[in-house]
């Protein structure tokens, strides 16, 4: 297992570089810059700037020269928050995007795996059928669109919850919701799928046929083996809540990365363009990693390759 790990850990020096060396490129070439939206900047203040932060160089010369910080852990000042370094803000708004993830995955769990379990007791029923209705309905909306309609009926209609905001613990349930459910109906079907091959296998009959009640045959039996489905989507459906936040947290007006990455983006702040891709990219890797050690404990029938 640890020398899977290492050659996993390994592969991830060549990716990150790709990654990074990618962006890096596309990101010079798109129009504009990152002080051109300043309106009192004269020609010579944009000189000065451009001397400062070396964006007279060659782009290769600049390139070589983020690379070499970003190998000593340094990903640069911010052209757009006066007096922040990348890190600053990464290591600021990150955990508030990693919160976010974890509700959304919570509630996709807990709406997900229900949804599923009851679908797959009684499968080609009514319950089955509303579940698979439900579930289709979640794959189909995006959350650009749950979410306006969420907060438009139960926070400005209802009054039950807060248009935006990440202050107090209500203000988790609409966006954690909004970016939930499309996972949730995926996380249904997986299950569904799951649980209905695994409860035809003749050692659930045989389990049933030495009196073992349909509750035990669940929880002990059909359960850790019809969830690994489930597990296996785990590792892309964390990284996508937490990658994938970036309309929630504009919608919400949530301080997270996503909604710094969104930020740079429009106003050309390269460094925290390339420091947010660079930390995503390693954190989708790691997690994958994490998953893929987790599903070879569950089904010791897998092998580390």
């Amino acid at each position: 297992m640890l020398g899977f790990i290492a050659r996993r850990l390994l592969q991830m020096v060549p990716v990150l570089f790709i990654i990074a060396t990618i962006t890096f490129f596309m990101i010079r070439v798109a129009p504009g810059g990152p002080f051109d939206t300043e309106r009192n900047t004269t020609p010579e203040i944009q000189k000065s700037l451009d001397r400062y932060y070396g964006f007279n160089l060659p782009i290769y010369r600049q390139y070589l020269r983020w690379l070499g910080n970003a190998l000593h852990g340094d990903l640069g000042p911010s052209y757009r928050y006066a007096n922040r370094t990348v890190n600053e803000l990464i290591a600021e708004s990150f955990p508030i995007s990693a919160e976010l993830a974890f509700w959304s995955l919570l509630i996709a769990l807990a709406l997900g795996l229900t949804a599923g379990i009851i679908a797959s007791l009684r499968p080609n029923s009514a319950t089955d059928y509303i579940a698979s209705s439900f579930a289709m309905l979640g794959i189909s909306v995006p959350n650009f669109v749950l979410g306006p309609l969420l907060v438009l009926i139960f926070a400005l209609k209802l009054n039950w919850l807060h248009v935006s905001g990440w202050e107090n613990p209500i203000d988790r349930i609409l966006p954690s919701l909004t970016l939930g459910a499309l996972y949730a109906a995926y996380i249904a079907r997986l299950t569904r799928g799951g649980m209905l091959e695994i409860l035809s296998q003749d050692f659930i009959r045989t389990a049933r046929a030495k009196g073992a009640s349909n509750l035990r045959v669940i929880l002990k039996h059909a359960l850790r083996g019809g969830l690994l489905p489930v597990v296996n989507y785990l590792g892309p459906t964390a990284a996508a809540l937490v990658t994938g936040s970036f309309a929630v947290e504009t919608i919400f007006q949530i301080p997270g990365l996503g909604r710094n990455f969104v930020n740079a983006a429009f106003n050309r702040d390269y460094t925290m363009v390339l420091g947010a891709v660079l930390f995503y990219a390693g954190f989708i890797v790691l997690f994958n990693l994490i998953v893929d050690v987790v599903l070879v404990w569950m089904d010791p029938k897998q092998k580390f390759e």
